[in-house]
């Protein structure tokens, strides 16, 4: 795209992305970090359609979360498990939000979810934080009715507190891709359940070549998106390749945001950190560059 810099090995769904003219490169902006970007970072962030938060498995070593992820530009963090009602009580002191807090059913286990589950939502009333619900176990494809029970009952007791459920695809879980949640989604027919669209697991599952029809079917539904710099996988890559800070990899991450923001997605986006080499810090401000050479980019087009 005119004015920015797209790597000549980055591809969209496995193609051969277009490249446009040299401009800031994501290396530099990592380097200069949130100085001297300032100016047009803020312009960008005040026209950004989408508010950028970061999975807590980046902020591993990291002292004092909350203050350093207000000083980089995020918007927040996902957290996990369900007493998180004292961490959104920190973030707030930042003005920051938690998004999500990671949590679990299981359809091979009684109780299938932990019964901590009930007090812990009570007291996330009035937070918006959303139950990013994984589901686990059982015989995949197999086992709806179960699995369709238990989020049932999650789903009831988030409405009571005015939350919101979003399935969690998860590589070799029962719910592992978008398309997996979206089976489900539609058979629990409850209006505050939905998707998620995890870029890093959808590579994993092999359904990249699959994400633009995923994004149409997902739109309904979708409450959450994550992403992280990539490869486009090719047999036998792991983590290493598949999760990167943003910027990073030869998958055209900016793409997969266009085709989002095209179908009229405006909701929160997450980073994934898992397994990130190197230091937290670094990474995060290579990732805030990155977020906001794509939202000055998607501003500009």
């Amino acid at each position: 795209m005119p004015g920015f810099r797209e790597s000549r090995n980055r591809t969209w769904w496995g193609k051969p992305a277009q490249v446009g003219r040299v401009g800031l490169g994501l290396g530099v902006m990592g380097l200069l970090g949130v100085g001297l970007w300032g100016g047009l970072a803020g312009a960008a962030e005040k026209d950004a359609p989408y508010q950028f938060f970061v999975f807590d498995n980046g902020l591993r070593g990291i002292a004092g979360p909350p203050k350093v992820l207000k000083e980089l530009g995020y918007a927040g963090v996902a957290w996990g498990g369900w007493n998180v009602a004292p961490v959104v009580k920190q973030y707030q002191s930042q003005g920051l939000k938690v998004f999500s807090t990671y949590v679990s059913c299981h359809l091979d286990k009684t109780p299938a979810y932990d019964p901590a589950a009930k007090e812990a939502i009570r007291q996330l009333r009035g937070t918006d934080v959303v139950l990013w619900l994984c589901v686990l176990g059982g015989k995949p494809g197999q086992e709806d009715e179960k699995a369709v029970g238990i989020v049932r009952e999650i789903a009831d007791l988030a409405e009571g507190a005015g939350l919101r459920v979003a399935l969690y695809p998860h590589t070799g879980f029962y719910v592992a891709t978008t398309a997996d949640a979206l089976r489900l989604v539609r058979q629990i027919n409850r209006k505050n359940v939905g998707v998620s669209i995890n870029l890093c697991h959808e590579l994993m599952t092999d359904q990249a070549e699959k994400l633009p029809t995923t994004i149409r079917e997902a739109m309904p539904y979708l409450f959450l998106v994550s992403i992280n710099g990539a490869d486009a996988k090719q047999p036998g890559f792991g983590w290493e390749h598949l999760i990167q800070p943003l910027g990073r990899g030869n998958f055209d991450v900016y793409g997969l945001l266009k085709q989002l923001h095209a179908a009229g997605y405006r909701g929160p986006i997450g980073l994934q950190c898992y397994g990130l080499k190197g230091d937290a810090l670094e990474n995060l401000r290579q990732s805030i560059g990155a977020w906001r050479e794509y939202m000055a980019r998607l501003s500009g087009e």
